[in-house]
């Protein structure tokens, strides 16, 4: 296989870029970096485009290694033929492969193997042959003439267990045909269904739903492939893939020739065997077993899309912040921070039974607000959530009308604050004040605090816990590394936690960062990176560009240009008719009229063209964050209920979580609302992330409001 033709053929690219783009890859770049640094090579390939035929590469190099490996276990058999090769060869999918390998895998004993060696596979090609030996008129005939001391001392003493043995061997040989698995198994996935009953009709369990439950495997959807696998996992249900057994034969049977003669229902009884026995068990394993990858693939990746649109989501700078943390019986935890996140002030109220100190409460935010000139109030929105937004509700419409506050997600807080990372950065400070940190610096800036918490731990996917481990924190972990290179990271704030996933820097060479800036004092030049203890010249290229220096020496540094082209963004400077200090005034807004045509400009340069289109829009907005494009928080300054919502009802509210069947929206009341995927809009959608992402503002109208059990049914279209 040309395995560069077959990429740039799936995925729609040119060879050239391809053959580029693994190289690169092969090389040990980063993928952030040549999807920002190498455009010229790859023909302009984003991040998505990369990381997708990065895995298509691993697939393909390893489907060529394996059917390497199986040519030579079957050589070493002595039966390989060219024919077989060829097929093995021509294979597309290792499933292929491995079908084309099964006849010659090394296995247990089995009943076929037993006949063989008693030397009964010649009786066995007369049944497939159809071929009725002279002299023989019926199968026991035939076997009679099989009767051997070798075949006895094996245990095919008489006729009908040398036809049985026979009868084996040709089932088998039925079963592991290549061909056969491979038309059974697109009849079982097309005409199979998923079928679940309940263990216990009686117990309730949140399976309900599947006690009696069948769908066709060519229809379920994934999140229910996912519900029905943990309810078996947890012993609530039994699970079986249902399959027309007679027309699964018959269209086994159909695939041999016209069987006539006394042979004949011998051949029909071993293709049944064959089907029954060994074919269906391994083919509905198989569908389950595909349905289930299937199934938590799609989930990584509306859970990647999730992460990414929550890690993007705008900062919001200036904020003074007081973060609660609710509880009933500890109390609220607080923690105030000023707008670079540092902590100001710390302490306890108790607004929430069984204490209720109202007033108490309100005299303390009061205090906080005016010695720390606040603006800005936080609330987590776990337990107790909503007693303590109405306390602050109501503090802030009656006492300081100026504040604003709002509700974030608190899902990872306790994982970071009880983590060995919390106890290195505040050692001096508890788990429950670091918990409140957290959700107020998640205000200020999302990407800066989420990093510093496993992926799978963020809460914005479904049925996580199912999933592959190993594949989700892999796929997740792409995610952010992309998220944090896009955004880029001023070295000298920057945590450890956010520098490792900067493009070339492992965790070792985060923390050496941030001693030599402890050490050191702050970079004042991205040259003094080659300073930092391992950070070598292959680092250094990949990362470089990637992190910035505020008000260093060269005002390149704080850009996304990398210092290899710093020689041409002097250049495109000249040109333009300004210095480099003039882009620590913001930028030069004009520069594209003042070097008239881009490509000519290349042509004059040496440059490539999509290089110097991305260095002159970095010298147009220099630094420019592209989360400033994200919808803008939105704030509160009077708490909803749960009963204040009526069917009807308009409401502005932020997307949380986005799911196969929906979106859940807070919409202010604690308990976010579900929009479900036939009212996201008047057209069809296919998913719900073709439509929203974690994090956008979305208008909704409330269609259902059950308030027994906590849920509210909302829609983005108007009137339906």
């Amino acid at each position: 296989m040309d395995i560069i033709a077959t990429l740039a053929q799936e995925l729609g690219l040119k060879p050239a870029s391809v053959e580029a783009a693994v190289a690169l890859i092969d090389e040990g770049n980063a993928i952030p970096f040549i999807a920002r640094y190498r455009k010229e090579a790859t023909g302009g390939m984003d991040d998505v485009a990369l990381r997708t035929l990065e895995e298509r590469l691993s697939y393909l190099r390893h489907l060529e290694q394996r059917k390497k490996d199986v040519i030579t276990l079957i050589n070493a058999q002595g039966k390989l033929t060219p024919e077989l090769e060829a097929e093995i060869r021509a294979a597309t999918q290792l499933q292929r492969v491995e079908d084309l390998y099964k006849p010659y895998r090394k296995k247990r004993q089995t009943r076929a193997q037993k006949a063989r060696e008693a030397g009964l596979e010649p009786l066995a090609n007369m049944i497939i042959m159809q071929v009725t030996p002279k002299g023989a008129s019926t199968p026991l005939d035939a076997a009679a003439a099989f009767a051997t001391p070798e075949a006895a001392e094996a245990g095919y003493d008489t006729p009908e267990k040398i036809l049985a043995g026979a009868q084996d061997i040709v089932a088998e040989t039925v079963a592991e045909d290549a061909e056969n698995v491979a038309d059974l198994r697109s009849f079982t996935e097309g005409t199979g269904e998923m079928v679940a009953v309940a263990v216990d009709a009686d117990e309730k369990t949140p399976y309900e739903p599947y006690y009696d439950f069948s769908e066709p495997l060519r229809k379920i959807p994934n999140h229910r492939v996912l519900a029905i696998d943990r309810g078996e996992r947890e012993g609530k249900l039994r699970v079986r893939v249902g399959v027309d057994t007679e027309a699964a034969i018959a269209r086994l049977g159909a695939r041999w020739p016209r069987r006539q003669g006394p042979f004949a229902p011998v051949l029909d009884a071993a293709i049944a065997d064959g089907y029954k026995r060994l074919m269906a068990p391994s083919l509905e394993r198989e569908a389950r077993a595909k349905l289930t990858v299937r199934a938590q693939t799609d989930a990584i990746k509306v859970f990647s899309k999730n992460l990414e649109g929550l890690l993007s989501a705008r900062p919001v700078r200036g904020a003074r912040v007081i973060a609660l943390d609710p509880g009933y019986r500890t109390g609220c935890k607080v923690a105030v921070l000023d707008e670079t996140g540092k902590l100001l002030d710390h302490g306890v109220v108790y607004p929430t039974p069984p204490r209720r100190d109202v007033a108490g409460t309100k005299r303390e935010l009061a205090r906080l607000v005016r010695k720390h000139r606040i603006n800005t109030i936080v609330i987590g929105n776990g337990t107790a959530s909503r007693e303590t937004e109405e306390v602050v509700s109501d503090f802030i419409s009656t006492e300081e009308p100026e504040l604003r506050y709002t509700i974030v997600n608190e899902a990872g807080a306790s994982v970071y604050s009880a983590s060995q990372l919390a106890s290195e950065e505040y050692p001096e400070l508890d788990v429950t004040t670091r918990g409140a940190m957290s959700l107020g610096r998640r205000l200020q800036d999302p990407l800066a605090e989420l990093v510093k918490i496993p992926p799978q731990s963020i809460g914005v996917g479904q049925y996580q816990h199912d999933l592959d481990q190993a594949e989700l924190a892999r796929t997740l972990g792409n995610v952010v590394e992309d998220v944090v290179n896009r955004v880029g990271v001023d070295v000298n704030t920057a945590s450890a936690s956010l520098l490792g996933y900067v493009s070339g820097i492992t965790s070792a060479v985060a923390k050496n960062i941030v001693a030599y800036r402890e050490e050191n004092g702050p970079f004042t030049d991205r040259r003094q990176f080659k300073k930092v203890p391992k950070l070598g010249p292959k680092a250094y290229e990949q990362c470089a560009g990637f992190l910035r220096i505020s008000g260093g020496v060269n005002p390149l540094d704080a850009t996304s240009v990398h210092p290899e082209s710093y020689e041409v963004a002097a250049k495109v400077l000249e040109r333009a008719g300004v210095g480099a200090q003039d882009l620590a005034a913001g930028g030069i807004p004009d520069i594209q009229k003042r070097v008239g045509s881009v490509a000519a400009l290349a042509g004059d340069l040496g440059c490539g063209l999509l290089t110097l289109i991305d260095i002159i829009a970095e010298l147009e907005k220099p630094g420019r964050d592209p989360r400033d494009d994200a919808p803008e928080v939105v704030f509160s300054r009077a708490a909803l209920s749960i009963d204040d919502l009526q069917p009807g009802m308009e409401l502005t509210g932020t997307v949380r979580n986005v799911v196969d069947f929906g979106a859940f929206v807070d919409v202010g009341v604690h308990q976010d609302g579900l929009v479900h995927i036939s009212k996201l809009s008047k057209r069809f959608v296919k998913h719900p992330s073709d439509v929203v992402t974690v994090g956008d503002t979305v208008k909704v109208w409330v269609e259902k409001v059950d308030r027994e059990r906590g849920k509210i049914s909302l829609t983005m279209v108007q009137g339906k």
